[in-house]
């Protein structure tokens, strides 16, 4: 009797308006743990004004945001940064209606996120290119049962999204002509980055493109020097952004030496990245998964990526082994599409 409260009982006797307490910019807001790549797990402290900003700036510019008359849909755990400032603040900052969602999508059917989307009539999407290869591997015919007139732009968050994954994901959710937003951002940037704007920017499939309008990044090499166009590097922020994590929680040196240490004034986001002919950056994942092959410097996403692009291939993972004669070899561990089998001839030499 001292411990339990019954909800209905608890509800009854609040006010039916709330006045929100005021906080200084800087009160901390939440702090949200990343395993990382390597080392016990960091806690990543955000605080109040100007995290708050950019995840609603973020999430108003990237999706071209209509409060009056869109539907958002963030597929993502709200106990993922994703969830934070796309589910959480960023919306509900702008006002937005959206749907949330708790299931998986092959519950009850491998339908349901088709379906939720016709059910509720969901204009904006944002989910992750793991699941959109899932749904590739599923099948087109899936989808197409369902009506998906009603989105207008889908986006992509969590990992570099494949070229293949992309061009699926626009031609068999997005009627082949959605725009597709491709958001590089981190758990210590805690809102948007760099990604292409809908209506503005000539998309590439697998690129995420151009900083955001007062964003700061650029690839440098191991000098710090920022590479020419078509050259390779490290992806670095060189000036703050409102929504920059303060501090690692009760390590503030850890903080310095992960983020700070490497290139000098400039913040190193532990990604491999490269820019194209036109400078528009392309990811390549974490620096720490690059296979040194032969003498080569290999990212195992950009193998993954063509192991992809094959038409009977859902899913690759790559791995660096130890070899004896190349120092590392490639290890591929492939997922087939459902239409595709063992002994299709379209797999031979794959």
């Amino acid at each position: 009797d001292t411990r339990d409260i019954w909800w209905h009982d608890l509800l009854a006797a609040q006010p039916t308006e709330h006045t929100p307490e005021a906080f200084d910019a800087e009160h901390p807001l939440f702090i949200l743990y990343t395993s990382g790549t390597t080392g016990k797990p960091k806690g990543i402290l955000h605080t109040s004004g100007g995290y708050l900003t950019q995840a609603a700036y973020t999430h108003w510019a990237v999706f071209d945001l209509k409060p009056e008359t869109d539907v958002f849909w963030c597929t993502a755990d709200v106990g993922w940064v994703t969830g934070h400032s796309y589910i959480v603040y960023g919306p509900l900052a702008n006002g937005a209606t959206q749907v949330m969602y708790e299931g998986t999508p092959d519950t009850p059917h491998q339908g349901r996120f088709w379906e939720i989307i016709q059910k509720y009539k969901v204009s904006l999407l944002y989910t992750a290119p793991t699941a959109i290869r899932t749904f590739m591997k599923w099948g087109d015919d899936i989808p197409a049962k369902y009506d998906l007139s009603s989105l207008r732009i889908l986006g992509s968050v969590g990992e570099p999204i494949n070229p293949e994954a992309w061009i699926w994901y626009r031609k068999h959710i997005g009627a082949d002509h959605t725009p597709v937003v491709d958001t590089w951002w981190q758990t210590e940037t805690g809102a948007m980055m760099i990604s292409p704007l809908p209506g503005v920017t000539e998309a590439k499939p697998g690129s995420a493109q151009r900083p955001l309008p007062g964003i700061s990044a650029t690839v440098v090499d191991d000098e710090a020097h920022e590479v020419p166009n078509g050259g390779g590097g490290y992806l670095v922020l060189t000036e703050p952004w409102p929504s920059m994590l303060r501090t690692i929680w009760g390590d503030d040196q850890r903080f310095k030496d992960t983020y700070w240490s490497r290139f000098e004034g400039k913040y190193f986001a532990g990604d491999g990245a490269k820019k194209d002919d036109d400078g528009d950056i392309w990811l390549l994942g974490r620096v720490d998964d690059v296979m040194l092959v032969s003498g080569h410097n290999i990212s195992t996403t950009e193998v993954e990526s063509a192991l992809v692009s094959h038409p009977a291939v859902a899913e690759a993972a790559v791995v660096g082994a130890t070899d004896e004669t190349t120092g590392q070899a490639i290890v591929a561990f492939v997922i087939l599409r459902g239409t595709a089998s063992a002994d299709d001839e379209t797999l031979t030499g794959t």
